[in-house]
C-alpha cells in the first residue's frame, strides 16, 4: 500500500472515530455524494428514453435570489431533462428532494458551508455556468427544489414540482 493511501486510510478512521460525518467517504468539505439509491422525487433518468425539457434560471440581485420557473408540474413517470443556468454573480445549487429532506440537508449546510454536491438530484453552479440535471419522476407528491447555500433559500431560491 502507497503512503498516501495509508494516509488517506488513517485519516478516515480518525473522522469516523470522531463520529464526524462522512459522504461518500469524503469530508463535509469535500465533494459530496449521498450514500443510498433511493430519492424521494424519483430517480435519475435515462437519456436513452425520452425527456421533456425544462429551463431553470437562476438569479441573484439586491436583497432577491430565485428560480425561474419555481413551479413546475409533470406527470408521474415524466422524464425531465433541466438546463439549468446560473444567470447571477453568486454561486447556486439546484437540489431536488422532499421538503423534508431539504430541511436536513439545509441544516448540513448551515454546519458546513463550503461542502459541494456530486448527487444524482443536485448540481451546484459557479456564476454564468449552465448544467442539466435528467430526472425521472416515479412517485407522485409534491418536491422541492431549492439552493441550500446558507442564506440563499431563505432569500427566496425555492421552488415547487407537483408530480400528478
Amino acid at each position: 500500500m502507497s503512503r498516501r493511501l495509508a494516509v488517506a486510510g488513517l485519516s478516515l478512521a480518525a473522522l469516523l472515530a470522531a463520529g464526524l460525518p462522512i459522504y461518500g467517504g469524503m469530508s463535509p468539505i469535500g465533494a459530496v455524494a449521498h450514500t443510498g439509491s433511493t430519492f424521494a422525487a424519483g430517480e435519475p433518468g435515462d437519456a436513452k428514453q425520452p425527456f421533456r425539457v425544462i429551463e431553470i434560471t437562476m438569479t441573484d440581485g439586491p436583497g432577491t435570489m430565485s428560480y425561474t420557473p419555481d413551479k413546475i408540474d409533470v406527470r408521474r413517470g415524466e422524464q425531465v431533462k433541466f438546463v439549468l443556468k446560473n444567470t447571477g454573480y453568486l454561486p447556486h445549487e439546484f437540489l431536488l428532494d422532499s421538503f423534508e429532506n431539504n430541511a436536513k440537508h439545509k441544516a448540513e449546510m448551515a454546519k458546513n458551508p463550503e461542502m459541494e454536491h456530486e448527487e444524482p438530484n443536485g448540481k451546484r453552479l459557479e456564476p454564468k455556468k449552465s448544467a442539466e440535471l435528467l430526472w425521472r419522476f416515479t412517485k407522485s407528491g409534491t418536491f422541492e427544489f431549492a439552493c441550500l447555500i446558507p442564506g440563499h433559500y431563505e432569500t427566496g431560491m425555492k421552488g415547487i414540482v407537483t408530480v400528478k
